[in-house]
């Protein structure tokens, strides 16, 4: 990358951030559905069509921020290939450790008011949804060294549902006002159950792999 393109993708960084950042607020102070693509384009001075460049859909501001996680899974167990699950409950332990928002135990205001705004919409809440079914298809593609066709789909199924559950329920206790302190020991040992049964279910065939 030559240094005229490497700038040309920092000011697109700058801009998708920026007009990220001002529909957040715009959404947190007003809500997501009260709120236009007129007034966010205002706010982050831009036009509508720079605004639709960046971001397709009015959802898209929102759940772009956690889209990078989409594939996180399918990545640990490619990088595992010996161990998958191991490698994916380390994973998710070392989130937790971490405090990172996608094991739900991240009690910082931003990810708390993300958290709300999203399970209180119901097109963001939708997305979400197809935001874990394409974790899920990611996963069973790379399963397959692992597991034959239908048997990928089912193991990703179990293992998505696990960690989905798991961060869904530290993000209500967040939500609720505990800390993440204070939410941590109670998130390790369902962590570790929750893994346990994946690992009595799933662990011989992904380890014959």
């Amino acid at each position: 990358m030559d240094e005229r393109t490497g700038l040309r993708e920092r000011k697109k960084h700058r801009t998708r951030e920026a007009i990220s950042n001002a529909a957040l607020e715009l959404f947190f102070e007003h809500g997501f559905d009260q709120v236009s693509i007129s007034r966010i384009a205002q706010a982050a001075e831009v036009s509508r069509r720079t605004l639709f460049a960046y971001f397709p859909a009015k959802e898209d501001l929102v759940l772009h921020r956690i889209a990078d996680h989409r594939t996180e899974s399918a990545r640990i167990v490619r990088d595992h290939p010996d161990a998958p699950l191991d490698a994916l409950r380390a994973h998710f332990m070392d989130g937790l450790d971490r405090r990172d928002p996608i094991t739900g135990l991240c009690d910082v205001p931003a990810a708390v008011a993300l958290y709300r705004l999203i399970m209180g919409t119901p097109s963001l809440a939708a997305g979400m949804l197809r935001y874990r079914e394409a974790s899920e298809v990611a996963l069973a593609d790379a399963l397959r060294p692992h597991l034959p066709g239908l048997n990928a789909r089912l193991a990703a199924a179990q293992i998505m549902a696990v960690q989905w559950l798991l961060a869904e329920d530290n993000q209500r206790l967040i939500a609720d006002g505990t800390s993440a302190d204070e939410a941590y020991p109670a998130a390790v040992d369902a962590a570790g159950q929750g893994f346990d049964l994946l690992s009595a279910g799933l662990g011989r065939a992904l380890s014959s792999g």
